[in-house]
This record gives structure tokens, sequence and C-alpha cells, in this order.
């Protein structure tokens, strides 16, 4: 696997080649999933639940954020490596361009952030325009469950799925160079997908956005209390941790992950 960068991530789209991303937290795992062929590594704000204990992402700190980012950046050469951008991370362009900075500096080739507001954007733009790449997220946010209501499928309503479409669109001409769409039905994330010149990853979102992401305990079944139904417990029928990684980048790229099992109709 050469270097994988924004440019090439365009290029697959261009092609038709699905993207394979999952989430990484240290040296260890980062340079397993790379091993494996996964494209995109993303050192997620999941963090705060599936190793702090937390219920939520909320907690999440900027230091935290900077020193799984250190560890995952230590085990990586080719993949992309993304970081999220906690929660209140970013309310204003210059905290934003701030923050962003550190986990530049700490490893990160992209930053991620969620929503599609007019600060969002305004943020977005200021970003790139310094020269960082940005990742944005659209769909069930999970920095707004307590605005959400939970952990709820968004864009089930036509007036819904119509600002979750505009809100990509206008993400993407703010320069955002990758898309997180999350928790959709699976025919606005192939309105979305089809829409975007961007590469469009989904999780939860069905089988025609350009590429899948998965939390890696998820995928590992590590999962304590009710599994999402987007996730797939790759351990089944395979005898190691490689071989588990493998299958799911090799049944993101043949389009049989995620099945309708692990999508959202309408």
């Amino acid at each position: 696997m050469k270097n994988v960068t924004a440019t090439t991530l365009r290029q697959m789209k261009g092609i038709g080649e699905k993207i394979a991303c999952l989430t990484a937290y240290d040296a260890s795992f980062a340079a397993l999933l790379e091993g494996a062929g996964t494209e995109v590594l993303l050192v997620g704000d999941s963090l705060g639940m599936v190793l702090q204990g937390e219920p939520s992402t909320l907690s999440v700190t900027m230091d935290a954020m900077v020193y799984h980012t250190t560890c995952v950046a230590r085990g990586t050469n080719r993949a992309l490596l993304v970081a999220d951008l906690p929660f209140l991370s970013y309310t204003n362009p210059d905290r934003a361009l701030d923050n962003a900075g550190r986990l530049m500096a700490a490893g990160a080739k992209m930053v991620k952030l969620e929503g599609g507001s007019a600060p969002v954007l305004d943020t977005v733009y200021r970003l790139v325009q310094w020269g960082i790449p940005v990742c944005a997220h659209v769909g069930l946010q999970p920095q707004s469950v307590h605005k959400l209501g939970g952990y709820r499928v968004q864009g089930g309503e036509p007036d819904r799925a119509s600002v979750i479409l505009e809100e990509a669109q206008a993400l993407e001409e703010a320069g955002a160079e990758l898309l997180v769409l999350e928790c959709v039905p699976v025919t606005l994330a192939q309105r979305i997908t089809a829409a975007l010149q961007i590469p469009v990853i989904g999780i939860g979102a069905g089988i025609y956005c350009d590429g899948q992401v998965l939390v890696l305990y998820d995928a590992l079944g590590i999962v304590i209390g009710k599994r999402p139904r987007f996730s797939r417990d790759f351990m089944q029928g395979n005898s190691s941790i490689h071989e588990a990684i493998t299958a799911f980048v090799r049944e993101v790229k043949l389009g049989t992950f995620p099945g309708p099992d692990h999508s959202y109709g309408g």
C-alpha cells in the first residue's frame, strides 16, 4: 500500500474502489490495521466509551486526543491518520485552529469535526486556508447526542433528509476533503454519495457509500451492552485479530459489508 492521502481517496472514489476505515487508539493496533490493508485510521473520540468506559464521547479531552494520536502515529507508516476534534474544542475558528494544530503536530494528517451549521462551515474554511485537511461528519453526531435525544437514525423525514444533504454539500464547498455519514437511511446515503465529489465514508449508512468505518472494538466483538445494528463481529469465523480485520477489509472492498441487516431503510 502506497502512502494514502486525500487525493488517493478521491481517486479511489473515481474508479469505484471502496475505502476501508477503522478506529485506532494505539501503535500496536495501528500497525496491525495498516498491515491488513486498512486505508484510513481514525483516532476517534469513541475512545471515551470503548477505552475509558464513559457513557458518551463528551468527556474526552484534547490532551487525551493528542496522546492517542501520538500513539497511533508511531504505528502508522502509510495509512491516512485522521483524528477527531473532541466536544467543544472547535467552538470558534481560532480555537479550532489551535487544537487542530496540536493534532497535526501529534501526527494526524487530517482532523474530523461534527456538524454542518454556519459556524462549523466557517471553521472548516479557516482550517483549510491554513493547510489543515478536514473530514466532516453529518447524520448522527455523537457529540450532539443529548440534543438529538439519543443515538437515533437521522434523515428519515424528507425535510431532515434535505437538510443533511445540504449540509454535506456546504461542507464540501467549504473545503472538506472527506465526509463521514452516520446512521442515515440507505437511500439518503446514496443521494449524498452521488452528489459529492469528495469520498463519503459510511457507518450505518448502507452499501452505496464510497467506504465504510467501524469502531475497532465493535468489529472485534468487544461490545458491552447492546451491539449497534450497523456493526458486525468479524472475529466470528476467524481465528485471529489479523484474519478478522482482513475479512473486514475484504468485505468492504467486495461490497458485501454492510448488508441489509446492518443498514436502515427509507
